[in-house]
């Protein structure tokens, strides 16, 4: 079997120690991608524990662990609770959940999630779905690819990128991403055009695999399949997930505050662990993709 090449996990140590792992517990990595963190977790379990691992990217089937107490299962980490259910679990010890695009997925140039190729508009990160960034950039109404830039990129030049779009596409379809990247190129100046088109891609990659529709089922999950002193650790990589998991972990909720009781108390699901975690300037030197990565750590109450 061949196995895909990954990068290192980012904050291995860091994430796992957030677990606190049961040598005995039941535990669940939603982003198995590479495999490193399960990797790490089964390190830390004995005979009788089990590490359930999600990842819908056919390609990280090719890197399953060979091991009685692991299972890999092809599917978005939005459908977590049902497919655990199916194998008899109900509540579980610990969920890691390591965010983003995997290294592998940008460095496969025909996937398209990198600005340094040219490539069809993809960016699916389950490659059976039917929308893909072609659909969005060539079928969206300006309103929505404005807002879309505007909410997911946090793009000012949002309304003047959707209204080019829409005016090019008049002529032909926009089909790779350099011809995307021509189209945008007026609005990104010289020292900040890869930047720009990070964020570009980043709003249509989010998008395409509704990424923050999933984080939020994924959190409210969570909370549901989390034994008492269960816990949860979460790597984020943009502010928009980061804000969502620090307010889910601290409220219950997305946005608002929780509600008082009649004598003033309010009822949360999580407590946070520890503070903030981020990487070292050691582990950023040798891992770039680690530069964006923020670890919160809770504990179900």
């Amino acid at each position: 079997m061949k196995v895909m090449e990954y990068h290192n996990p980012v904050l291995l140590k860091e994430t796992v120690d957030g677990l606190n792992i049961n040598p005995n517990g039941v535990y669940v990595d939603v982003t198995f991608g590479g495999g490193g963190h399960s990797k790490e977790i089964l390190k830390r379990l004995g005979s009788k524990g089990k590490l359930f691992a999600f990842d819908q990217d056919k390609d990280a089937a090719l890197n399953k662990i060979d091991d009685n107490r692991f299972v890999l299962i092809q599917e978005n980490f939005r459908h977590t609770k049902r497919f655990l259910r199916f194998h008899g679990v109900v509540t579980v010890d610990g969920i890691l959940a390591d965010f983003g695009v995997s290294s592998h997925q940008f460095d496969v140039p025909e996937r398209g999630f990198s600005i340094r190729f040219d490539a069809n508009l993809d960016m699916r990160m389950n490659q059976n779905e039917a929308s893909s960034a072609f659909h969005i950039i060539n079928q969206y109404k300006e309103a929505d690819l404005r807002q879309m830039f505007w909410e997911y990129g946090e793009l000012r030049q949002a309304p003047l990128l959707a209204r080019t779009i829409v005016e090019e596409r008049k002529h032909k379809p926009v089909k790779t991403t350099n011809e995307l990247k021509e189209i945008v190129k007026k609005f990104l100046p010289p020292r900040k055009e890869n930047k720009l088109l990070a964020q570009i891609y980043q709003a249509i990659r989010i998008e395409v695999n509704q990424e923050i529709e999933v984080l939020k089922s994924f959190l409210q999950q969570s909370e549901a399949l989390l034994k008492p002193k269960g816990r949860l650790s979460v790597i984020s990589y943009h502010s928009l997930e980061d804000r969502l998991v620090k307010r889910y972990m601290r409220s219950g909720l997305f946005e608002g505050e929780p509600e008082k009781d009649i004598y003033g108390n309010v009822t949360v699901p999580f407590k946070n662990v520890g503070k903030l975690i981020v990487p070292t300037q050691e582990e950023i030197s040798i891992n770039n993709r680690a530069r964006s990565a923020k670890l919160r750590i809770a504990e179900r109450i």
